[in-house]
């Protein structure tokens, strides 16, 4: 009786989680009004436990997934089909895990619409006056002699997202004044397929790659925090960092938010005005950010595996397809049309 009961709260599970994936408006119901309460809950309870939860149970649970049918066939002499409805189960319990506790914020409204921020495409005149602009702010706000103190990190970042939740820019509002970021347990995988974070959907909790450079630390954080605000999609999780840490009365904070956001820039200036302008565009940085930025790729090569990282980043491009993400893993550089059409709207509110 017990079993079947299950199996049918399951069901219903299942029933909601398809729900709210294909019924528009539901997506929207769920990311402003469910997920609060729940991430609420989840990250208060998982912030009592030092380490990355979520990483243990992924660990566990494919270990389980493995070990089971042996145990059932051999030690309790299950059948085969008892065994695999048994995993087959339990991934289903999983899959509606996931979607409750954070998925389904997959289904939410994109930036634009949660903003009511219209789409601008930039042509060659704006993105060079963009470009060579950021340019500028990203080489006043380097400093040779700068401390990257990743202590007063967390709470930078939250009152940055204070911030923003108050310029209604389609981003919740810290849930809980402390936050903290967990190291992943399993860092040197995570360097090998060249991974900086992670949000642990779970448990509510995001994690950062013990490897990380002190000044991409902040970014890096801000980023990860964006995705336990319920911000799935990764271009705008890089615009929330953005946004966070340069309008951050830090300098250093600045800085970190301008850099992070360098590649993305010279990719754009690259694919849209040609090599000449990204070659023209590269000198125009300060030669230390180029050496920086040159030590950062050289430093996380020397830790990536090929194979693990073409496996990974497969299994990711399937992940976000899955998941109705435009553009999968491309959708990071979407950082630079979003931060353009954002401040082209600004503009225009105060012209009015």
């Amino acid at each position: 009786m017990k079993w079947n009961r299950r199996r049918k709260i399951l069901v219903v599970f299942l029933v909601i989680v398809v729900a709210v994936q294909g019924i528009g408006g539901l997506g929207d119901y769920y990311a402003q009004a469910v997920y609060p309460c729940v991430a609420t809950v989840l990250t208060f309870l998982s912030g009592y436990v030092p380490f990355a939860i979520g990483d243990l149970f992924i660990a566990l649970s494919i270990i389980g997934i493995v070990a089971f049918p042996f145990y059932a066939v051999r030690r309790k002499n299950k059948t085969v089909g008892y065994a695999i409805a048994g995993v087959g189960e339990y991934l289903l319990w999983v899959y509606v895990w996931f979607y409750l506790a954070w998925g389904l914020n997959y289904a939410q409204s994109d930036f634009y619409h949660r903003s009511h921020t219209p789409r601008y495409e930039a042509n060659n005149d704006q993105l060079r006056h963009f470009a060579w602009r950021y340019a500028d702010s990203l080489n006043a706000t380097y400093s040779k002699t700068a401390i990257y103190d990743t202590l007063r990190v967390p709470s930078l970042v939250v009152a940055g997202y204070k911030r923003l939740a108050q310029q209604n820019m389609g981003v919740h509002a810290p849930f809980h004044v402390h936050t903290q970021a967990k190291t992943m347990l399993f860092t040197p995988l995570s360097s090998k397929v060249g991974v900086t974070g992670s949000m642990g959907p779970f448990f509510c909790e995001f994690t950062l790659n013990g490897d990380l450079r002190a000044h991409e630390y902040p970014s890096t954080f801000a980023h990860e925090y964006a995705h336990l605000l319920g911000i799935t999609n990764e271009g705008e999780a890089n615009f929330y960092a953005y946004q966070v840490c340069t309008s951050s009365a830090d300098r250093t904070m600045r800085f970190c938010g301008y850099y992070a956001i360098f590649f993305h820039v010279l990719r754009s200036v690259d694919a849209v005005l040609g090599d000449v302008a990204a070659e023209d565009f590269l000198q125009y940085v300060r030669p230390e950010i180029r050496q920086m930025a040159s030590a950062d790729r050289n430093y996380w090569r020397s830790k990536y595996s090929t194979w693990l990282g073409n496996l990974q980043n497969a299994v990711y491009e399937f992940y976000l397809r899955t998941n109705r993400v435009d553009g999968g893993r491309k959708s990071y550089s979407q950082v630079v049309a979003l931060i353009f059409s954002w401040e082209q709207r600004q503009g225009q509110m105060q012209r009015r």
